[in-house]
């Protein structure tokens, strides 16, 4: 990952059709790439269940990109067909990477129901059947009749399924795994075998779903020219099968991808990474709980701990480290919202650390009315400036406090103002002595965040006394 790249996840859970997001994009693209965002994850462009309400998860028809008159729209919830392909457009020419947000586990809304036999499963334990084979009635055929065959006449029926969640005919919730047919393998061990999140779950051993799917990709990446891909929900996909289609995508162009593998104990998270030969970065879900719990501790995390069993700690290559998202806001099914408090910490902790690629997400940067949580833009764009401006040279770590961390970028010779001390602290405020090296050495230092209003002298050797705020975090830079 090249340094100093910044991602940002581009939308929240409660937007709403009117804030005409792909249109928004377009008007922020340059604002953006001036501030230091050099990629941008957009959310799923296709036709959901739910039409224009539809955040993009429950997804239906994935050539559709608001272009059809399906579930109730022409548009999904973030515009039209042409109105995204301006935004990718208006992006690249500010020199974004775009990456596509896709959901290729399940399918929702479907056209018609049929037939089929099914067990029912334990739902903690889906290697178990609860009941004997019987005639359910399951929501698993996609005609797509009003795009009338555009793009694909691919149609989808219940062979394409392993099982749903819904009998219609018994008007019964469950999880039904069709007969015949077995969970994928590969997949996360929760529940006994994790394959089965919602909605008619994809057959990855069905021969004609690898190909459509893999022909969708092809299609998707020439018809709009996005430059990668987020990959929700892998944990319940075969990982063989995504290594595969990702290695396929990859013949075209050199396409980024990051995997959404929603799981906090590493060894899940590594037996992943081995599984797909390493060619998938993923999200630091383990990172977001060390910060969550931070950020809910009173001040009795230990802090020198911040960075422990994490997956930018282990493999700083494949880390995607995040502060919060759209599956983690209030309300959400992950929620896990970091406090106010140590929002700043957590995003220095992303930003101005050597390791990792930082993303961004939308409800932080612009707030998120619906409930009440307001913009960091200020706090977020001093820290952006901060990586671009100053982040260079060795880093070296003081995680040697219960309460107060620090780390230091020496600097380089081809950046003359690079080079910093970060210094926070999620109990009582405090000083540390740093050496800085030589290239800092006999300067005068200000707290880049304003947060302290002393300055701070190094000496010759490059020793100073650096401070930070109760519950709070500084950056100091060269005067």
């Amino acid at each position: 990952m090249k340094e100093n790249r910044i991602l940002m996840q581009y939308f929240e859970w409660y937007l709403k059709p009117e804030d005409k997001l792909w249109q928004q994009v377009s008007r922020e693209a340059k604002n953006l790439s001036e501030t230091g965002i050099t990629d941008i994850w957009l959310p799923p462009a296709y036709k959901g269940a739910g039409g224009k309400y539809d955040a993009g998860y429950s997804a239906y028809d994935l050539y559709d990109l608001g272009e059809f008159n399906q579930k109730g729209s022409i548009e999904t919830k973030y515009g039209t067909k042409d109105e995204y392909l301006q935004a990718i457009n208006d992006l690249h020419e500010n020199s974004i990477d775009v990456y596509a947000d896709i959901v290729l586990n399940h399918k929702i809304g479907a056209d018609e129901a049929e037939y089929v036999l099914a067990s029912e499963e334990e739902s903690q334990n889906r290697n178990k059947d609860k009941t004997l084979p019987k005639k359910i009635k399951a929501w698993t055929k996609y005609n797509f009749t009003v795009r009338n065959n555009k793009y694909s006449d691919f149609k989808w029926n219940y062979n394409h399924f392993n099982g749903t969640d819904w009998d219609e005919s018994g008007r019964k919730n469950g999880i039904f795994r069709f007969s015949g047919k077995h969970w994928d393998q590969n997949v996360d061990q929760e529940n006994g075998n994790y394959d089965y999140l919602m909605g008619a779950d994809i057959d990855f051993n069905n021969s004609e779903v690898v190909e459509e799917l893999q022909k969708w990709g092809k299609w998707y990446i020439n018809f709009t020219g996005v430059d990668g891909f987020r990959l929700d929900a892998v944990k319940h996909i075969k990982s063989t099968f995504m290594a595969n289609w990702i290695k396929t995508m990859r013949e075209i162009k050199p396409l980024k991808c990051v995997g959404e593998y929603w799981n906090r104990d590493m060894e899940a998270l590594k037996w992943y990474i081995y599984k797909t030969n390493s060619t998938i970065p993923l999200f630091d879900v383990p990172l977001h709980y060390n910060l969550y719990e931070a950020s809910n501790s009173n001040g009795n995390f230990d802090m020198s701990k911040i960075l422990d069993n994490t997956l930018v700690k282990q493999y700083p290559e494949l880390a995607v480290t995040f502060v919060d998202n759209h599956d983690t806001e209030p309300g959400q099914a992950l929620f896990s919202w970091i406090q106010d408090w140590f929002k700043p910490l957590a995003y220095a902790l992303i930003l101005l650390r050597k390791e990792g690629l930082p993303c961004i997400f939308y409800g932080d940067y612009y707030g998120i009315p619906s409930h009440n949580i307001n913009s960091m833009k200020e706090t977020i764009d001093k820290m952006i400036a901060v990586r671009k401006n100053y982040a260079y040279g060795e880093q070296i770590d003081y995680f040697d406090n219960y309460n107060i961390i620090s780390w230091v970028r020496t600097g380089d010779d081809i950046h003359p103002m690079s080079g910093f001390v970060v210094i926070m602290s999620d109990g009582p405020g405090g000083g540390k002595t740093i050496n800085v090296g030589s290239k800092l050495a006999n300067k005068v230092f200000y707290d880049y965040t304003g947060n302290v209003k002393e300055t701070v002298y190094v000496d010759q050797e490059g020793n100073g006394i650096f401070y930070c705020n109760g519950g709070s975090v500084s950056i100091w830079v060269k005067k």
